[in-house]
């Protein structure tokens, strides 16, 4: 958690608009790795 998202967990847990900005960072992550591989899907799979 603390090399991934500058947060120690403890932080995490207690404070709800840190865990807000994590999730936040975390869903923009995973979209974008989604939007990735179906790029790469598709060029592959030509």
């Amino acid at each position: 958690m603390l090399n991934a998202h500058g947060v120690c967990y403890e932080v995490y847990r207690r404070k709800h608009d840190v865990r807000m900005q994590v999730e936040k960072r975390r869903e923009k992550e995973y979209l974008i790795s989604r939007h990735i591989h179906a790029v790469l899907d598709r060029k592959i799979n030509r």
